[in-house]
């Protein structure tokens, strides 16, 4: 009888959409719920969401992928939550509103805010104690610019009445009743993405969270990435069910990915792409514009830290070719689009929208589309673009490489534009090394599901993750040597013709 069968529920709360997928014992999807929420430009380079849709669009999603398994909440044995990372909510703890939209990781609004924070010391102020360098990217300024901007927002903060959370704190709260006694937590691999956790004591930092102007009574408690942080609300989608998971959207991935073993690399191709290493239970600074974070933490285990690679613009660079452009009408037509030509007609497409992340962190650079001749058309374009995906690839994996010292010996990918093979047999090349697709692609949220499903013993650990994951194909380097280091150094040159671009009066 299906009474008996219990499974486990992941909310995927992402950048351009939530999911709700319910999985079984073996790892494998039983159904899923999907909602688009809104993507709110209100001026260059500013981009918002609104967090009561996403929270409506999550109970919808949810009732979605249960009647579709035709089970209820008494069949779910706990709820993983995973979330776009550093995407910033502040709301008001006595009414439950959001006092401003998210403010989302691609905003770079902060650009001053960070220039200012990093003074004479530049950069790389907190990088010792963070891992992560001064950038637009993290929560913390995002949450400055909110109290600095929002009408009465300082006032509220300081009287104690306002709570910050990324997307996963928000869920959360609500999901436990928000108002009535949610529960205000977020875990170590989301509190390793705001620039106010210390790494090696995994607590805020007062004296950075002060330099920003951010009462610690606003920052959610830091929990372990796989307990049980609270049960959902009575009268809710999932009531009396623990919620026992969280982890960052790559971290989810890199847990899904079963990457338990120091060197262990994965890369997810979503709105943009994110390559992590597990570099062990030891945080490794990084002198290559990577990002040192935390990995994952199970229960009481030590944690575990990650190298990342952070990428803005990839999949949203053919979203951009389809809505702003229209040279495509749906994302997967750019791989036959790409497939009407041979090359890229000596056309390369650094798509720096949100200036450069890793390994370059420039936040004045902007996208530039070079090398054209009258000979290249829109197949060409198409192509540049899949290959800027790429591209953007192999210079984090050259950073990872010098900071780890450890060689790639295969890269395991994730996410959706590994549907696109022509990409993926590309990113083979231009690596050198074979591209390994898992059987379950959706691995963001069965790394949610199995911290969840760890917690309550559902699962008994990451063996029983390694025992479940699965290759469903592999691409092996086909490019000679000297044509793969030809290009490399021509996406190189292109990559410079982006730097400075955005001068003091156009801001």
């Amino acid at each position: 009888m299906a009474e008996e069968q219990k499974y486990v529920l992941a909310i995927d709360q992402g950048t351009t959409s939530s999911r709700a997928i319910v999985f079984d014992h073996s790892g494998q999807i039983v159904s899923t719920g999907q909602m688009e929420h809104e993507q709110i430009f209100p001026r260059a380079g500013w981009v918002e969401h609104n967090p009561a849709e996403i929270w409506n669009n999550i109970r919808e999603v949810v009732g979605l992928a249960l009647t579709r398994a035709n089970i209820t909440h008494r069949n779910i044995a706990a709820v993983g939550i995973t979330n776009q990372r550093e995407t910033t909510v502040v709301w008001d703890k006595t009414t439950g509103e959001p006092v401003y939209n998210a403010i989302v990781w691609q905003d770079t609004r902060t650009d001053k805010i960070v220039e200012e924070l990093g003074g004479r010391k530049g950069q790389d102020r907190y990088k010792k104690k963070v891992g992560l360098p001064l950038a637009t990217y993290f929560s913390g300024p995002k949450i400055k610019w909110i109290l600095d901007n929002v009408d009465g927002a300082r006032e509220k903060a300081e009287a104690g009445n306002l709570m910050f959370g990324n997307t996963d704190a928000w869920v959360l709260w609500n999901m436990t009743g928000g108002v009535d006694g949610g529960v205000h937590v977020t875990d170590v691999t989301n509190a390793s993405r705001t620039m106010l956790m210390d790494l090696e004591k995994l607590a805020w930092d007062e004296d950075i969270a002060e330099d920003m102007g951010i009462p610690m009574s606003m920052l959610p408690e830091i929990r372990s990435s796989s307990e049980v942080y609270g049960h959902g609300r009575e009268g809710g989608f999932v009531p009396g069910v623990p919620i026992a998971g969280i982890l960052g959207d790559q971290q989810a991935a890199t847990f899904g990915q079963a990457c338990f073993e120091v060197g262990m690399a994965k890369n997810t191709y979503g709105t943009g792409n994110f390559m992590l290493l597990n570099t062990g239970t030891e945080p490794v600074q990084s002198k290559s514009g990577l990002l040192t974070t935390v990995c994952y933490k199970i229960g009481d285990a030590p944690a575990v830290y990650a190298l990342e690679g952070s990428i803005a613009v990839t999949g949203s660079l053919v979203q951009w070719l389809r809505d702003n452009l229209g040279i495509i009408s749906s994302a997967p037509e750019i791989e036959d689009l790409a497939k009407t030509v041979d090359d890229n007609g000596g056309a390369y497409f650094v798509p720096a929208f949100s200036g450069l992340f890793a390994p370059y962190w420039k936040s004045d650079a902007r996208g530039a589309l070079v090398g054209l001749t009258r000979y290249v058309n829109k197949g060409h374009i198409a192509r540049a673009a899949l290959e800027a995906t790429a591209f953007q690839t192999r210079e984090v994996d050259d950073a990872m490489r010098v900071d780890s010292g450890v060689e790639l010996t295969e890269l395991k990918v994730d996410g959706g534009m590994i549907a696109n093979e022509t990409l993926m047999q590309f990113q083979a090349d231009i690596l050198g090394v074979p591209v390994v697709r898992p059987q379950v692609a959706e691995t963001t949220a069965l790394g949610a599901a199995y911290a969840a499903g760890i917690a309550v013993g559902y699962w008994q650990g990451e063996q029983d993750v390694i025992d479940n994951w699965a290759e469903d194909k592999r691409w092996e380097p086909k490019m000679d040597e000297a044509e793969r280091e030809r290009t490399y150094r021509l996406w190189k040159k292109a990559v410079t013709r982006t730097f400075d671009w955005v001068d003091e009066d156009v801001r």
